[in-house]
């Protein structure tokens, strides 16, 4: 679902890594891949790089690994990317806007956002207070699929696709997509 577009002799940074399985999964389907995490690598967040960096040394794989911070990232320190992956990171920030910004900055070409939506065609998004989705307090919005495509639009993306993924919380209320937006 998420590389169904093809993936292959392309460079793209995995922003929210955490294990790594996409990036993984990107390399194998050849692009140049690139992890980037700090909530769950050294962070206040659920996990560690322990499982990265096992999987990456028991495989020999060539997956890059920039631990930074989201606000942080800078295309001239970090570089630029064919592809942009934000994977289940959206909903867990507090200014989805600002961090669409830092990878529409770092993507020459796609993005590609999975992210808990709600329904409806106008461009919300729903505040979640603590520990009222799911039960998870680092979860804070869910944006409808027109939300995200036109937070995209403020930075130039043109061409979206969007499909519903077969995951599905334990809100009534919210699915997920995957989001692909172009910049032509």
């Amino acid at each position: 679902m998420y590389f169904r577009h093809g993936i292959s002799g392309k460079s793209l940074i995995d922003i929210g890594a955490w294990d790594g399985w996409m990036s993984f999964e990107a390399e194998r389907r050849g692009a140049t891949a690139t992890a980037c995490d700090w909530f769950c690598w050294s962070g206040p967040g659920w996990g560690t790089d322990e499982v990265f960096r096992y999987v990456r040394d028991l495989t020999g794989s060539k997956v890059a690994a920039i631990e930074c911070d989201i606000p942080d990232l800078d295309p001239a320190k970090h570089g630029t990317y064919d592809i942009v992956l934000l994977a289940g990171v959206i909903y867990h920030v507090r200014d989805m806007l600002s961090i669409l910004e830092k990878a529409q900055a770092l993507a020459r070409d796609c993005v590609i956002i999975e992210t808990q939506t709600i329904p409806g065609d106008d461009p919300i998004a729903r505040y979640w207070t603590l520990d009222t989705l799911n039960g998870d307090g680092s979860n804070f919005w869910t944006p409808t699929v027109r939300c995200v495509e036109d937070m995209m639009r403020e930075f130039g993306f043109t061409r979206f696709e969007s499909e519903k993924t077969p995951f599905h919380p334990e809100h009534a209320e919210v699915s997920r997509h995957i989001i692909h937006c172009w910049r032509v």
